[in-house]
């Protein structure tokens, strides 16, 4: 399965003639790690958006398993959020007055990968075991983001996008927090597209788009 962009260029923006990514064909595979690179302004969060199917003030065109993403009714970009697409968004997008448990176990019941006990189990690496019963908007951000983390791991993928997940976590988090991600795209095989502001240590071995 591939992910193919094909001269996207976004409505609102004038100069994208030294991007890797805008204006270009580039093709992602099941299984690939893309590590996107995109200053402020450049349109990372935008990117994740079209990809996803949550904008559409772009030209071009997003191709998933062949399908033209711009071009899908409702339903069917659903079922590809459900079943072939997980996010962890810039801004998490969690239930302020659900606890996290909550939080994470109302996508897991939606198309579940795991069984519930995997929850405690990745929240134990995570550090956040002790907060699962604790209302989300009471937690830290840091704290939250590696709620959102465990949360998008709940369902089956064959992409995975991150846009700034780890922004609030210090190194030794950070690194957990990626091993587990790499470890849940290797057990379905998925692709990851992960775009941050600079340039990590732990994927310069990935594949490197500057936007």
């Amino acid at each position: 399965m591939q992910l193919v962009l094909k001269n996207i260029d976004p409505d609102y923006i004038s100069d994208t003639s030294h991007s890797d990514i805008w204006n270009k064909e580039i093709t992602v595979t099941k299984g690939e790690h893309v590590h996107i690179i995109a200053p402020s302004g450049s349109g990372k969060t935008s990117l994740i958006h079209f990809i996803y199917g949550l904008r559409t003030d772009y030209k071009g065109s997003i191709v998933h398993d062949g399908k033209n993403i711009k071009n899908l009714r409702a339903e069917k970009k659903a079922s590809i959020r459900q079943n072939s697409m997980s996010i962890i968004f810039q801004d998490l997008r969690l239930f302020d007055d659900h606890t996290a448990l909550e939080n994470i176990e109302v996508k897991r019941k939606l198309n579940p990968f795991h069984p519930p006990e995997m929850i405690y189990e990745m929240a134990t690496r995570m550090g956040v075991a002790n907060k699962l019963p604790q209302v989300i908007k009471t937690c830290s951000y840091g704290e939250q983001q590696r709620i959102a983390i465990i949360r998008s791991l709940m369902q089956p993928f064959d992409f995975l996008l991150l846009d700034e997940p780890f922004s609030h976590l210090d190194e030794e988090n950070r690194t957990k927090a990626m091993e587990l991600l790499l470890e849940e795209c290797e057990k379905r095989k998925a692709a990851m597209i992960f775009a941050d502001l600079k340039e990590l240590d732990m994927l310069k071995n990935e594949k490197i788009l500057h936007l």
